[in-house]
């Protein structure tokens, strides 16, 4: 189950970034200004450049979300079938 993330408006954000630093090891903090996100503070051990900058990019996002729709809708292929087309597509 995913706890509510925490947030801090930009006006009280008066903690030096060590602080805010060792705060975050467990859930991430939003960072507000005047009710909307406007930063994003999270612990990044376990998390990889490139699936940062994947899951922040909206087209990527969209693209994602059409398939997982698609999917929904029309089903998918076994693990079988996929193994089945990629070795009849090698030479």
């Amino acid at each position: 189950m995913n706890s509510p993330v925490r947030t801090l408006d930009i006006s009280e954000a008066t903690a030096s970034l060590a602080e805010y630093a060792r705060m975050i090891t467990t859930e991430p903090m939003l960072i507000m200004s005047d009710g909307k996100p406007l930063m994003a503070l999270l612990d990044m051990k376990d998390t990889d450049f490139e699936t940062l900058s994947l899951r922040t990019n909206p087209e990527f996002m969209e693209i994602i979300w059409q398939s997982r729709e698609r999917h929904e809708k029309e089903g998918g292929i076994s693990s079988e079938e996929m193994r089945r087309r990629l070795g009849a597509c090698r030479t």
